[in-house]
C-alpha cells in the first residue's frame, strides 16, 4: 500500500534536559538548528537543554522554545534523510513547528512568536491562580458536565481533546480541583491536577491571544509547502490567512487532536511520524487508531529503526 506520511509535532510536557543531543552531536543540520535559535533568544539554548536543570526546563519561558527547537532539528534530520511528509499537525506549542515544516513560518519567527506566546501566557494567570487536569475513562459528554458543574466554583472548561478516555481540563485552580472530585464521583479511573503552571486553552489565556495576535501581525506567511491541521478546527488551513487568527484562538480554545488525527486518517493518510521529544502522539495514536503506523523520532536509536522502516515502504 502506497504510503501517505504525516510530520506530528509534540507540545509543552514532552521535554526532558538533554533531549536533542545525541542528533545534535551527529549531524550539523541539527546544530545549525540550535545555534540560530540561540542566537534569536539571546542565550545558549543547547546548552541549557542539554546541560541544564529539570526546574529550568519547566519554565514556560524555556519549555516552549526547547520543545520547538528540538523538533525543528529533528526535522532536519528527517529531511538531510530524505525522509519527508505530505502533511503536518502539532499538538498546542506543536502546531507552531508543523507550521514551521510546512514553510509558513520562519524558523527565526516561529522562536520569536514561541518565545512571546510563552511569556504572554505566564503573564496572564498570575502563578498559583490556574490549573489542569487530566481526565481518564469518562466519556467527553460526562467531562463537559461535570465542567458545567465545576462552575459553580470558578472558570473551568475543556481543554484538550487528546484520545478516547483522556481530556484535559483547565480554569481556575479552586474549579478544576472540585471538577477533578466530581469527575472521581461519576466513574473516572483517574483525574489528576498535571504539573502546569498555566492553564492553556481555556478562557483565562484570551487576553494572552489578544497580546499574541499583535505579534503574529509581524510575522511573514508564506504558502503552504503541504496541508497542516488547525488544533482549533480539526481541518486544515485553507490559506496563510487564517493562521493569525486560528493561532490566536487556539490559547483559549480546546484542542481538538483526536478529531484531527480522525480528519488525517479520512484524507487516506496513514503513516505518522513523531518529530521531537517523547512518545505522547505516538501513545496517543495507539488509543484513537492502533492499526496506523506510528513512530517516533528523537534520538539516534529512533532515528535508525524510522530510517529502516521507511526504507522498506513506498511513499507517496
Amino acid at each position: 500500500m502506497e504510503k501517505k506520511t504525516v510530520f506530528l509535532f509534540p507540545g509543552q510536557g514532552s521535554q526532558y534536559p538533554g533531549m536533542g543531543m545525541e542528533l545534535y552531536e551527529k549531524f550539523e543540520e541539527a546544530r545549525k538548528v540550535f545555534n540560530l535559535a540561540g542566537k534569536i533568544l539571546g542565550f545558549d539554548i543547547a546548552s541549557l537543554v542539554f546541560e541544564g536543570s529539570k526546574e529550568e526546563l519547566n519554565k514556560t519561558e524555556v519549555t516552549q522554545p526547547a520543545v520547538l527547537v528540538t523538533s525543528i532539528a529533528v526535522l532536519e534530520v528527517l529531511k538531510a534523510h530524505k525522509v519527508l511528509p505530505k502533511g503536518s499537525a502539532g499538538l498546542s506549542l506543536g502546531e507552531y513547528s508543523a507550521l514551521t515544516a510546512a514553510g509558513v513560518i520562519s524558523l527565526e519567527d516561529a522562536v520569536t512568536l514561541v518565545q512571546k506566546r510563552a511569556k504572554f501566557m505566564q503573564e496572564a494567570v498570575p502563578e498559583g491562580r490556574g490549573a489542569m487536569a487530566a481526565i481518564l475513562g469518562l466519556p467527553e459528554e460526562k467531562v463537559r458536565e461535570v465542567c458545567r458543574e465545576g462552575q459553580a466554583f470558578g472558570l473551568v472548561s475543556p481543554a484538550n481533546y487528546n484520545c478516547p478516555g483522556q481530556v484535559v481540563i483547565a480554569g481556575e485552580r479552586i474549579a478544576v480541583e472540585k471538577t477533578v472530585e466530581l469527575a472521581k464521583g461519576v466513574g473516572a479511573k483517574r483525574a489528576v491536577i498535571l504539573p502546569m503552571s498555566v492553564p492553556s486553552h481555556c478562557a483565562l489565556l484570551k487576553p494572552a491571544g489578544e497580546r499574541l495576535d499583535e505579534e503574529l501581525k509581524k510575522a511573514v506567511l508564506r504558502d503552504f509547502d503541504f496541508p497542516v491541521v488547525s488544533n482549533v478546527r480539526a481541518d486544515k488551513y485553507q490559506d496563510p490567512g487564517e493562521v493569525r487568527e486560528l493561532l490566536t484562538r487556539q490559547l483559549s480554545q480546546p484542542v481538538l487532536w483526536q478529531k484531527s488525527m480522525e480528519y488525517l486518517f479520512k484524507q487516506g493518510y496513514n503513516y505518522f511520524i513523531e518529530v521531537g521529544p517523547g512518545s505522547i502522539l505516538t501513545n496517543f495514536m495507539k488509543k484513537i487508531n492502533r492499526n496506523v503506523n506510528c513512530m517516533p523520532v528523537e534520538d539516534l536509536s529512533t532515528l535508525e529503526k524510522l530510517i529502516t522502516s521507511w526504507e522498506g515502504n513506498d511513499h507517496g
